[in-house]
């Protein structure tokens, strides 16, 4: 596939321009070790990752932006001595970019690209680790008051003994008036039968419905971040060889809050277990964090941005988890490297990259 990559962007590179068109590339290197303590049942074992990953892209833009063409790879390589677990994913997407705010992406493309990290209840540390891109398609309407975005994530094809996944996810958050804001999540994931499926097996569903308001006083007090955000979380889970629905529901607290290089993050959910199905399905199902299958969880997270600007963010975390079954704690150490060609072109102005901060990517 990078053969194929490489011819069509040289063929685009040397076809006498009609329009304008600017080379784009971009680094994005990560390192993170998560030792995982304290995990008593067959969801949450003991464990620890140990990888880097490092996803270069190169492509091209037209019309000042409006139409990106790119491709590249992701290479998972855990922090062993030899190449033996190591993944090597594609990139490649077109991404349409109006300036009313609307941007359309097709592909296989990082999820990065999206507006904010899905909540864990969501999507699971565990699943971001491996699974960088989105695949399928993806619409965003962004202004400065909010955004709305609707994407599609063809997670596994159907063969004669696999089955075939994907997930519908909608995420929105909106600026009401003042510090408050309403927004949620809705996200439909959808596990199908193999071609030459087994009896017992049958065509299984997880709907997650998650209305959220939140107050940003992120501007109103004297820390760089604060805000604080209450709703409710729906599942509805069936196996269609049951023929009926598993009706799940709870209440989720969140807050966040940043000073200068400390942050601190705090999730509690109480309600009933959220993925009745987890069981028999786990993770090719229901993609959130199995801790939220208790009926009472917290997540603490205590993080130190050690460097923090526009293209490196070093960070060393502890995470205490608490439910009504188990406990964790967890201790992380992440690294992201991130450098493109704007960043570049301005990389003789040390205050200007001082102003900003990178991201993490977990």
């Amino acid at each position: 596939m990078h053969k194929w990559l490489l011819a069509i962007l040289t063929l685009l590179l040397t076809v006498p321009p009609l329009v304008a068109q600017e080379v784009e590339w971009s680094i994005d290197a990560s390192m993170v070790v998560n030792n995982r303590e304290g995990g008593k049942d067959d969801y949450t074992p003991d464990q620890t990752f140990m990888f880097t990953r490092l996803a270069p892209e190169l492509g091209i833009s037209m019309l000042d932006g409006e139409h990106q063409l790119k491709g590249g790879i992701v290479w998972y390589q855990p922090m062993i001595d030899d190449l033996s677990g190591y993944k090597v994913l594609p990139t490649l997407y077109y991404r349409y970019n109006r300036h009313d705010g609307w941007h359309v992406t097709a592909g296989l493309f990082p999820r990065s690209l999206m507006v904010e990290h899905a909540p864990r209840y969501l999507w699971s540390d565990s699943l971001n680790y491996v699974q960088p891109n989105l695949r399928g398609v993806m619409a965003q309407y962004i202004k400065p008051t909010g955004y709305a975005e609707l994407a599609v994530d063809w997670r596994q094809m159907q063969t004669e003994r696999q089955r075939e996944a994907f997930t519908a996810i909608i995420n929105t958050d909106w600026r009401l008036a003042g510090p408050v804001k309403l927004g949620g999540h809705l996200q439909y994931s959808h596990l199908a039968k193999s071609i030459s499926h087994a009896p017992g097996e049958f065509v299984n569903d997880d709907v997650l419905i998650n209305p959220m308001l939140s107050l940003d006083f992120s501007h109103q007090t004297a820390l760089d971040s604060l805000r604080v955000s209450a709703g409710s979380i729906i599942t509805l889970e069936r196996n269609r060889g049951e023929e009926r629905w598993h009706n799940q529901a709870g209440f989720i607290l969140a807050a966040t809050a940043r000073w200068h290089w400390l942050q601190l993050d705090e999730s509690f959910y109480a309600g009933q277990p959220l993925f009745p199905l987890y069981p028999q399905y786990g993770s090719r199902l229901n993609l959130g964090d199995p801790y939220y299958n208790n009926k009472v969880y917290s997540r603490t997270d205590l993080t130190a941005h050690v460097v923090n600007n526009r293209f490196v963010d070093l960070s060393a975390s502890v995470m205490l988890h608490v439910s009504d079954h188990t406990t964790g704690f967890w201790q992380q150490l992440t690294c992201r490297f991130y450098l493109d060609n704007w960043l570049w072109k301005h990389r003789h102005d040390r205050d200007w990259l001082k102003s900003g901060r990178l991201s993490s990517l977990y």
